[in-house]
């Protein structure tokens, strides 16, 4: 998938353009209905079918105070897309500057730098540019004017409940990895850049992999089995998060690290995904280092059981 960086990079130049736009966090069943449509309408129009979408959640810029925990890593989300058979993504970055523009002054941009716009698929409930003053009324208000068709497409249930990122967020939070799973439309996993840490786990026999998740949402503190897939291939691990009580820091840190079993290697500022598979245990507290790297080597045992 190409991704470019602002409208007019797009080539070839003047072509018709169908765009679908979105933040997308968790590339979600809803998510995925407006990027199928995107892509749809421009196989039925010969157009470039173009997915539009941020480097970051609006909110880090228009209100700190309320950033939500996101379900995935920017690569991670760009994959998932790719996934859906994308073939071209336009990246803003979205900055105090970028958000200062109105919706109506977003798509004229749009319809300036692409060109010819054949159509814009967004959710329903989609509002962008500054105050939230661009709505789906809006864009069938300029689509007239511009001649481009516009879908605002209806909300996907599960359970009888809307899917949404915000709903996906706190089934992750509670746990409940499946119902998370069910609503991503594929297996629920967290992904982030591998960073060093103590050295801890290689002291006690089991090196482990720290990975950076500070925007990321998490689940349960505990230790799962899950696969961990990095430079194309996919191997076996254990997964620990939590603050690590048995140390007795008087400000502990959160971590989030994951031994891969049967492997030895330098992972080291490549981003690593872990799908999970079964949470084996929740966080305990030893009474000694000797006592946790006994039940660590239980912990590798329980989860070979599970794959």
């Amino acid at each position: 998938m190409r991704v470019i960086h602002a409208a007019n990079e797009l080539e070839p130049a003047g072509c018709k353009v169908c765009l679908g736009i979105g933040f997308f966090d968790g590339v979600h069943l809803g998510h995925q209905q407006v990027i199928r449509q995107t892509l749809t309408d421009a196989r039925q129009h010969a157009a470039v079918g173009l997915v539009i979408t941020f480097d970051q959640h609006p909110n880090v810029v228009v209100a700190p105070s309320r950033v939500p925990p996101l379900i995935y890593s920017l690569p991670r989300k760009l994959r998932a897309i790719e996934a859906m058979g994308a073939d071209t993504l336009l990246l803003f970055h979205f900055d105090r500057a970028f958000s200062g523009q109105t919706g109506e002054a977003f798509v004229r941009g749009l319809a300036r730098d692409l060109g010819h716009i054949q159509s814009i698929c967004v959710g329903a409930n989609f509002m962008f540019g500054h105050k939230r003053s661009g709505n789906v009324d809006l864009l069938r208000k300029l689509g007239a004017e511009l001649r481009f068709a516009v879908h605002g497409m209806a909300a996907v249930s599960l359970d009888g409940r809307t899917v949404s990122s915000t709903r996906i967020r706190e089934a992750i939070g509670a746990g409940d990895l499946d119902k998370a799973s069910q609503m991503l439309g594929r297996a629920y996993s967290l992904a982030g850049t591998v960073v060093r840490g103590d050295g801890l786990g290689r002291q006690l026999g089991f090196p482990t992999a720290n990975l950076d998740v500070a925007s990321l949402a998490l689940p349960p503190h505990g230790v799962y089995a899950v696969l961990a897939q990095a430079g194309g291939k996919t191997r076996r691990a254990v997964l620990s998060i939590g603050l690590r009580p048995t140390l007795r820091k008087p400000q502990p840190e959160l971590r989030v690290e994951a031994h891969l079993i049967d492997f030895m290697g330098d992972l080291y500022g490549q981003e690593l995904e872990l799908v999970f598979v079964e949470r084996l245990r929740p966080e305990e507290k030893f009474a000694s280092l000797a006592d946790l790297q006994q039940q660590i080597a239980r912990d590798i045992l329980k989860a070979q059981s599970k794959f």
